[in-house]
C-alpha cells in the first residue's frame, strides 16, 4: 500500500502559484510511489478553473479531495503557498513556496518554516534570503525582547522546470494574427503582473520599462514596438481599461509627440499559446527589469525560444539565465517604497534598482544590432533545456522526498 501523501495547493487557479502546483503534483504523481490527494486552494483574487478549461490536466480530477475531515494522518502533507499559512498536518510535513524577492523576509514566514520538517523554495536567492534572515522576536504585551527569530528547519531549492515539450523553437506560428497586422517588424516583449507601486517602485517594473521604451526611442525615424502581456489581476475589461489608463498617463508625460508604439495583451493565454507568441518572428527579444523574482518563469519559458533577453542582474531568474547568455543590466539596491511595501514586502527589505543608462543603452543596441546577441541566446536555450527541465525538476524534487 502505497503512503497517503496529500497536497494543499492552488492548483485549479490561473496563477503562477498554479502553474507552480499543477506541474509538482505531476511530477510527484509519475514517480508512483504514493497515493497523492489534493485539497485544492484559492490563490488571491485570481481566476479559478484552470483544469476544466484544459483537458490537458484533466487526470488531476481524480486525485482531487472534496470530503471535510481527512480519512487519516497522511505519511506525508505538502502546502504549496506562501510560508505564513504553512501547518504541519502529516506525519512528515513540507512546505513549497516561490519565497521572497527581496533581502528580507517577513517574522510570521520564519515561524512558517520552522513549523515544517522540510521547506523547498525556487531558488538560491529565495533560500539565502530565508537563512540571512534574522529578526528580533517581541513581547507584542511588553514590547521586551524574547531573543531572535531564524530559520531552524532544513530549506533546499527546487527549481520551476519548464515543459520542454511545449516551450521549445517552432518554425511556423499560426496564432496571433493580430501581430501580423502592426506594422512594426521588431518587437519586444514584456510579461508579468503590473501590482502596486509608484512608477519605477512596482515590482516588475513595468512603468520603468514603459517609460525607458518611449525616451529612448522618441523622436527616432527607426522605431521597434514593445509588447505588454500584462495585466492587475485577471481578465476582465476593467483591469484592461486601468492598464491602458496607466500606459497613457506614463506617454503624457514624456516631451515628444514622435513616440514609439506600446501594444497591450491581455486575457488568459494556455502554455501553447504563450509559446506560439514567443516564437512569431515580430518578437526579437523579453525585457524584464524586474526589481526582484522568486524564481521568474516567464523568461525561463522565453529562453527555451533562442531568442535574446534583457533582464535584472539580481534574484531568483539569474539561477537559470547565464549573464554571458543574455543582457544582464546591472544596478544597486535600495529599499522598498512606500507605494509597494506590504506585509510581504517589508519597507525595511532591499531589491534591485536597474541602472538606467545601461536600459537605455541596450534597448537601443539589441535593436540596432541584434545579430549580435543572437548566436548567445541559442547557448543560454541549451542551458535552459538540459539543466532547467520539468524532467529535471521531477528528478530533484524525486531525490528529495
Amino acid at each position: 500500500m502505497k503512503p497517503l501523501f496529500f497536497i494543499s495547493c492552488p492548483i485549479d487557479t490561473y496563477s503562477g502559484y498554479g502553474a507552480r502546483s499543477r506541474d509538482l503534483v505531476k511530477a510527484i504523481i509519475e514517480l508512483d510511489k504514493y497515493d497523492v490527494k489534493i485539497i485544492p486552494q484559492m490563490w488571491g483574487n485570481t481566476p479559478w478553473g484552470f483544469i476544466e478549461d484544459n483537458l490537458e490536466w484533466s487526470f488531476l480530477i481524480s486525485h482531487l479531495w472534496s470530503q471535510p475531515q481527512l480519512p487519516k494522518q497522511p505519511e506525508v502533507w505538502m502546502q504549496i503557498t506562501i510560508p505564513s499559512e504553512f501547518q504541519p498536518i502529516g506525519k512528515y510535513n513540507i512546505g513549497v513556496t516561490a519565497g521572497i524577492e527581496t533581502t528580507l523576509a517577513p517574522g510570521d514566514w520564519m515561524e512558517g518554516i520552522n513549523r515544517m520538517n522540510l521547506t523547498l523554495t525556487s531558488s538560491e536567492h529565495s533560500k539565502d534570503t530565508f537563512i540571512k534572515t534574522i529578526l528580533q522576536k517581541v513581547d507584542q504585551r511588553t514590547n521586551q525582547p524574547l531573543g531572535q527569530l531564524q530559520v531552524e528547519k532544513p530549506i533546499e531549492v527546487l527549481f520551476e522546470g519548464a515543459n520542454t515539450d511545449i516551450y521549445k523553437p517552432l518554425e511556423t506560428v499560426e496564432s496571433f494574427p493580430e501581430l501580423n497586422d502592426i506594422k512594426e517588424k521588431f518587437c519586444y516583449l514584456f510579461v508579468g503582473h503590473w501590482i502596486n507601486g509608484d512608477m519605477g517602485e512596482d515590482r516588475k517594473n513595468v512603468g520603468l520599462l514603459i517609460k525607458a521604451f518611449y525616451e529612448t526611442f522618441k523622436n527616432k525615424k527607426q522605431k521597434p514596438a514593445l509588447i505588454l502581456k500584462t495585466s492587475q489581476v485577471g481578465s476582465s475589461y476593467l483591469d484592461r481599461d486601468e492598464i491602458l489608463k496607466r500606459i497613457n498617463a506614463i506617454k503624457k508625460t514624456v516631451n515628444s509627440k514622435d513616440l514609439p508604439n506600446i501594444y497591450l495583451l491581455h486575457g488568459e493565454f494556455s502554455d501553447a499559446e504563450m509559446n506560439e507568441l514567443y516564437n512569431h518572428s515580430k518578437i526579437k527579444a523579453m525585457v524584464n527589469l524586474t526589481k526582484g523574482e522568486g524564481f521568474g518563469r516567464p523568461l525561463l519559458e522565453f529562453s527555451l525560444a533562442e531568442k535574446p533577453s534583457i533582464a535584472s542582474n539580481w534574484s531568483g531568474h539569474m539561477d537559470f539565465l547565464n549573464p554571458e547568455f543574455i543582457i544582464a543590466i546591472n544596478g544597486e539596491l535600495k529599499n522598498v517604497h512606500p507605494s509597494a511595501a506590504n506585509q510581504f514586502l517589508i519597507q525595511d527589505a532591499q531589491w534591485f534598482a536597474p541602472n538606467h543608462n545601461e536600459v537605455g543603452f541596450y534597448l537601443k543596441d539589441v535593436f540596432d544590432h541584434y545579430k549580435k546577441y543572437a548566436d548567445a541566446s541559442k547557448r543560454q536555450a541549451y542551458r535552459s533545456k538540459t539543466m532547467f527541465s520539468f524532467d529535471e525538476m521531477k528528478k530533484l524534487i524525486g531525490s528529495y522526498l
